[in-house]
C-alpha cells in the first residue's frame, strides 16, 4: 500500500512552500519539499530518488507530518547525555583538588589526577570517574595545574 501524507489545507500549502523556499536549514526545506512531492501523489521511492534520502527517512517524515502537521517537520530537542554527577560533586572535587594531602595525612605531598580519583572513590565522593573527567572538571572549576598542585588561576586561551 503506498503512502501518502494527508490532503493539505491552502495553508499548509502556503506554509510548506515558504519553507522549502526560504528556510536556511537545508534539512527543514528537504522535509517540506518530501511533503509537497507527496501531496502532488510520488511514491516513497520516487521522493527518495528526488531528495536523495533512503525510502525509511521519507517514510518517517510523512507519518510525521501527517501525526504532527508542520510541526512534526522541526527538529525535535534532545535531551542530551545525562549529567554525571551533580554540583556538589563538582565542588568536592576542586575542593579537594585544592587541599594540602598533608592535611588529611595522606602519605604523599602533592595530587596527580590518579590520587585524585582514588580518594574520590575511596571518600565516597563519586562512584566512578575517570581521570580525564576530573582534569576537565578542575579546568571547569578555574584549577591550573602548576608545578606540583593544582591552584586557582586564569587560564590561557
Amino acid at each position: 500500500m503506498a503512502l501518502f501524507v494527508k490532503p493539505l489545507s491552502s495553508d499548509e500549502q502556503r506554509q510548506l512552500e515558504h519553507l522549502k523556499r526560504t528556510v536556511a536549514e537545508a534539512d527543514l526545506a528537504r522535509r517540506a519539499s518530501i511533503v509537497l512531492l507527496s501531496a502532488k501523489k510520488q511514491r516513497v521511492h520516487e521522493i527518495s530518488d528526488a531528495v536523495g534520502l533512503h525510502p525509511i527517512n521519507v517514510r518517517k517524515w510523512l507519518h510525521r507530518f501527517n501525526k504532527h502537521g508542520i510541526k512534526g517537520l522541526f527538529p525535535r530537542r534532545s535531551p542530551g547525555r545525562p549529567r554525571l554527577f551533580d554540583d556538589a560533586q563538582r565542588k568536592a572535587i576542586v575542593d579537594l583538588a585544592t587541599t594540602d594531602p598533608d592535611a588529611l595525612d595522606l602519605p604523599f605531598s602533592a595530587w596527580s589526577l590518579q590520587r585524585l580519583r582514588a580518594q574520590l572513590i575511596k571518600r565516597g565522593i563519586m562512584e566512578e570517574i575517570s581521570a580525564e573527567t576530573i582534569r576537565q572538571e578542575l579546568m571547569r572549576g578555574g584549577l591550573v595545574f602548576e608545578g606540583r598542585r593544582w591552584v586557582r588561576g586564569c587560564v590561557a586561551r
